[in-house]
């Protein structure tokens, strides 16, 4: 009796066991169960190769269409333009991992202007064409000349849009209501009043202008250490996404970089981060 009782219970202890095993293994298969509030995470997508040149024709396309006074290069300049930006980029030694379109800018006296370069780890490089803009000007108070340099355009800051408001002077210092401010924070910079050679700190941003007042004077050195640029290009930037790369994976999570972007904007795959601004002048 007692080894026919021993032997029914190590066989109900065997049954349970591959009973457990079974809703185990089963319940490993299911998906896991989500409450009322439970965030839906879709698995991760392989990415797509970006059909470069493609997407340069694309872009090329529509700064066409929505600047109206857009600079383009020829053959040797757009060399040159590259070639300043490769030497920018080696000196800080950011690597360019995958591609994607810089903002370039040119605080020369004599240039003054920006452009649009896609860079790619491997391949060519693109000179997209740009327009004017006005950097530091040096010589008054309070004036910086804009710094040198590449600064990332990161999700460590939050950027926000102009009001549209005048200052005293009657001036839209950051352009009409809802002009995009891009914000690369605190930056060493040459005092540009005084002494050529004292550094303090300045706010680094780029953004659009006075469409009346100060629009006319792009293309010269006028800005107190900024970057002012064309209404027109400042809606290119924001509308394509050109420094939104971090942004853009941000406002997945973040609400409130999500209420800076654009709700009808058109990303490009080739967004990128960073600014770079270069001085012709000075020897390479």
């Amino acid at each position: 009796m007692e080894i026919c009782l021993i032997r029914g219970i190590r066989a109900l202890s065997f049954l349970a066991g591959v009973l457990a095993a079974t809703l185990a293994y089963g319940a490993a298969q299911l998906p896991p169960a989500r409450g009322p509030h439970a965030a839906v995470v879709s698995p991760p997508r392989p990415a797509t190769p970006i059909d470069v040149a493609a997407e340069v024709t694309q872009l090329r396309s529509a700064l066409v269409q929505e600047m109206p006074r857009l600079v383009a290069d020829r053959a040797r300049g757009q060399q040159e333009w590259i070639a300043r930006t490769e030497a920018a980029l080696n000196e800080s030694g950011l690597l360019i991992d995958r591609p994607q379109v810089l903002v370039v800018v040119d605080r020369n006296p004599r240039v003054q202007q920006m452009r649009l370069i896609v860079a790619q780890p491997q391949g060519q490089w693109y000179d997209l064409g740009g327009t004017k803009v006005s950097t530091g000007q040096v010589g008054r108070f309070d004036y910086f000349l804009t710094p040198a340099g590449v600064f990332l355009h990161t999700d460590a800051i939050l950027d926000w849009r102009a009001e549209g408001t005048f200052n005293s002077h009657h001036i839209r210092g950051l352009g009409e209501s809802g002009m995009r401010i891009w914000d690369f924070g605190w930056q060493r910079a040459v005092r540009g009043w005084r002494s050529r050679t004292k550094v303090s700190k300045m706010r680094l941003l780029l953004h659009a202008t006075d469409p009346v007042t100060l629009a006319r004077r792009l293309g010269r050195a006028a800005s107190k250490g900024c970057i002012r640029m064309p209404e027109a290009m400042n809606v290119f930037l924001d509308r394509h996404g050109i420094l939104d790369a971090d942004y853009e994976r941000a406002a997945q999570n973040n609400p409130r970089f999500q209420a800076v972007l654009l709700p009808d904007r058109t990303p490009t795959p080739l967004a990128g981060d960073a600014l770079v601004v270069i001085d012709s002048s000075e020897q390479r």
